[in-house]
């Protein structure tokens, strides 16, 4: 039987009268990306503080990797990364002596092998003597994923990592979240950059004032709950043309907006045009921020 990196199982918590979490059931496979996407209020972090022990759940339950996360408390945490969205700032220590306190607390005392490899993959070797608060904002956020990474977790939970940060860093990390899947790391992603989850994820979850609207994979929930566009410019010009899709003429091409499972021979055939009558086609496929909008909405 197939060992899950996490499973949350009927998971509720209330604060007071205010329900965050409404029962969320969902699961992550050894090795996947799963983004657990939703507006702010929706969730997302009273989650990532349940499944992190920071607070308890008013039901339901957590485990990772087999291992319930109020029962054994400390096998779980050694089995976590966590990248929280604020940048902590023990700015009176240098790169290494952060790492190496953090290898401490995992009760690894001679890590540094580990630590050389992780500030040479992040970028944070040749700034390993600076102190923390001559770093920049970047470089901050560079240095609380190293800190997740150094301990080896099987499961890494990124709660809006790239919040606020500059393209390149961006681009450098998400290029080490695939390389760190690809070794077999699970990994949780909470996002507001839904194009990143679109790229990286696997499976999504959609949760909205605490309930959870939709759980499977990126592309099913794209072709589901959006649309493509189709642009159509034909030989002989027209003004105008009919049709329950059509949206709008643009620089000589006719705009049509159809459901993304449907195929464009149904298009054609509904416009009684043939490929001969065509001059220019192009299309844009649904994306997953027009799938979230429509979910949300609802």
């Amino acid at each position: 039987m197939l060992q899950l990196a996490l499973e949350l199982i009927d998971l509720k918590k209330s604060y007071g009268a205010l329900e965050a979490v409404k029962g969320v059931t969902l699961s992550i496979k050894p090795g996947e990306i799963f983004g657990l996407l939703g507006p702010n209020g929706a969730g997302k972090t009273s989650i990532i503080s349940i499944i992190t022990t920071l607070e308890k759940p008013s039901a339901g339950q957590v485990k990772v990797f087999g291992y319930d996360v109020e029962k054994d408390p400390m096998q779980t945490k050694r089995l976590l990364g966590v990248v929280g969205q604020e940048v902590v700032n023990s700015g009176f220590f240098d790169v290494f002596e952060i790492l190496e306190f953090m290898s401490g607390y995992y009760g690894i005392l001679k890590n540094k092998e580990r630590i050389d490899y992780i500030m040479n993959k992040l970028g944070l070797y040749e700034h390993r003597q600076k102190k923390v608060k001559q770093l920049s904002g970047g470089m901050k956020r560079r240095l609380m994923v190293a800190k997740a990474l150094v301990h080896k977790p099987k499961l890494l939970l990124l709660d809006e990592p790239t919040a606020g940060v500059d393209i390149n860093l961006r681009e450098d990390l998400w290029a080490y979240v695939r390389e760190l899947q690809q070794e077999g790391m699970s990994i949780l992603l909470t996002t507001h950059y839904l194009m990143e989850a679109e790229e990286l994820c696997h499976q999504v979850g959609i949760i909205d004032r605490g309930q959870l609207k939709f759980v499977g994979p990126t592309n099913q929930i794209i072709e589901q709950f959006s649309a493509k566009k189709i642009m159509i410019k034909l030989r002989k010009d027209r003004d105008s043309i009919t049709h329950k899709n059509f949206l709008k003429k643009k620089d000589g091409f006719f705009e049509f907006q159809i459901p993304s499972q449907e195929s464009m021979g149904g298009l054609f055939r509904d416009l009684s045009l043939t490929l001969e009558d065509v001059e220019d086609i192009k299309t844009e496929q649904g994306s997953l921020e027009e799938a979230f909008k429509q979910i949300v909405s609802k």
